[in-house]
């Protein structure tokens, strides 16, 4: 879906979801209340449990960077069943849904390890490396650069 298509929510309208749910209001209510998705207000009541109004009214502007140690510890706790995936948002502080989602997926399939961080940027000697010329393409190069040589020699 583009941008311009996508619904998007100010700051304003996250607020009052977030006075209704202090109210002790779920996500359903508060969604038929303000005439909302309730996917949307799901996400917002789980993102306010998690971290706060401050949080809620900050999505969307700057993304979260997680420790390796908190992301092991979320998933664990997680996939093996010790919490649910909002009461692991709200107890090590993750803003969405969707990271920890992630997270536990790559904690099934390679542990701990899977969620180490990678170096960012292309791998060093990534690029291709300039085969050896051959003794033609050496001569051919050598005459245009005493073909340019003698050229600016000449202006002179």
């Amino acid at each position: 879906m583009s941008d311009d298509l996508r619904l998007k929510h100010d700051a304003g309208t996250r607020r009052e979801a977030a006075r209704l749910f202090e109210m002790g209001y779920g996500y359903g209510p508060v969604a038929s209340m303000m005439s909302l998705p309730q996917e949307a207000v799901r996400k917002w009541l789980y993102t306010f449990r998690a971290v706060g109004l401050e949080g809620l009214l900050n999505m969307g502007k700057t993304q979260a960077s997680y420790s390796w140690e908190l992301k092991c510890a979320a998933a664990r706790a997680v996939v093996e069943g010790e919490m649910t995936v909002a009461e692991a948002m709200a107890a090590y502080g993750v803003a969405s849904r969707s990271p920890l989602g992630r997270w536990c997926k790559l904690y099934r399939e390679g542990g701990a390890d899977a969620l180490r961080p990678r170096p960012k940027g292309r791998p060093r000697g990534s690029g291709g490396k300039p085969a050896g010329l051959t003794r033609e393409q050496e001569l051919e190069r050598r005459i245009k650069r005493l073909e340019a040589e003698n050229a600016y020699l000449k202006k002179r």
